[in-house]
Parts: structure tokens; sequence; C-alpha cells
């Protein structure tokens, strides 16, 4: 019954970090409504991963591996920065639809190699932000019930279970429902939604860069 509890509390916690609407989000839905549910799908799961990796990092040991983690923090949010600009410039200027209709270009998009490709990319954008690796300190701490001293490793695997699980649900129900307004979506309405998670994404790309800015060299 215990490790049942561990598995709830764990999928809270994944629910709870892949809730809010980011980056992450963002790309999710607009590759869905783009390029089809699977793809949509398939890109959540590297966040789910992403997820499951700090998840890790926290139920293992997380004061060395932070510390670690804290000591390039400014590498990894310079990265990810980065990486949010580049993703949000190219969506603004992509046009996956080329007027040949969403189920066409959906239907040449579930190939290994573009699945690999937009798996990685969430993965990378999930994986280069230190601040979620103390969001899942704080709520290992509070919902994951590993704060006690009798807590043990095979506790925390199930926790960590839970994370990847709840992780997986919610970018599984989300790519579903949007994906119920996939067929009802013409290219002109793609292109803006383009335009707008385009600039969305961009946009929280610089604000990583300025807060870096003004962290640590002003």
């Amino acid at each position: 019954m215990n490790y049942l509890l561990f598995i709830l509390s764990g999928m809270v916690i994944g629910l709870i970090v892949a809730l809010p609407i980011g980056p992450v989000n963002l790309i999710c839905i607009r590759r869905t409504l783009a390029l089809g549910p699977v793809n949509g799908f398939v890109s959540g799961l590297g966040a789910a991963l992403g997820d499951g990796l700090f998840a890790i990092i926290t139920g293992f040991g997380f004061t060395a591996v932070a510390q670690l983690i804290n000591g390039y923090s400014v590498t990894l949010e310079l990265t990810g920065s980065t990486l949010l600009m580049i993703f949000g410039i190219s969506t603004y200027f992509s046009d996956p639809l080329h007027g040949r209709g969403v189920e066409k270009v959906a239907s040449r998009q579930v190939g290994a190699p573009s699945l690999l490709r937009a798996f990685a990319s969430t993965f990378a954008l999930t994986i280069t932000n230190p601040a979620t690796l103390f969001g899942f300190a704080a709520l290992f701490a509070g919902l994951g019930g590993l704060s006690g001293s009798r807590a043990t490793f095979a506790d925390a695997s199930f926790v960590v279970i839970g994370v990847v699980s709840g992780s997986t649900l919610w970018w599984f129900t989300l790519t579903t429902i949007v994906g119920f307004f996939h067929a009802k979506i013409d290219a002109r309405i793609v292109k803006r939604i383009n335009h707008g998670s385009g600039v969305l994404v961009a946009l929280f790309g610089v604000g990583v860069l300025v807060h870096l800015i003004l962290t640590h060299w002003l």
C-alpha cells in the first residue's frame, strides 16, 4: 500500500510540473495541430523523460548533484535560452503545411527520424532548465514522502515511476484533446498558431537570458 501511495504522490508531482503552460506545452500543441497527435505526444514524452531524470536526481541524491548542476547553471541557462529562441524563430517562419492540408502533412511526419528529433528537442529543453530541479526538490519534500530518515531507494524509485507516469498522462491527455481539433484546422489557422507560439517561445528564451544577465552579470 505504501508503494501505491508513493506512485500516486509521484503522479501528482509529475502533473504539477507538466501542467503550467510554458514553452514545451506550446511546442507540443503546435506540433499536434501541424504534424498530428503522434508527433505531439512523442514531443511530450521527451519532456516526461527530462522530468524523470530530474526526479531521479532529486530522489537519489539531490545535494551532491544539485551542487554540480548549480556550478554549471550559467551554461545550462544560456543553452536553454538559446534553444528556446531558435525554436521560437524557426516555428514562426516555418510553413509545415505547404498548402497541402493538415492530414497529408501529419501522415508524412510520423517517421522515426522526425519523431526522434521531436523527442530529443523537448528533452533538451527540459534538462537545460536548472530551476526545474529545485522545483522538484520542493515538491519531493512536500508531496513525495521522501523527506523522512526512513525513506529508502525503493521508495524513491516508486515516486520516480509516478512522476514519469503523471507527466506522460498529461502529454497524452493534451495531445489527444488538441488532436480532436486537428482535422478542423486549415492552413491559415495553423500559420497563425505558428506565429503566435513562435513569438511566445522566443520570448520565454529572452526572459531566461534577461534573468541570466541580471542575476550573474550585473
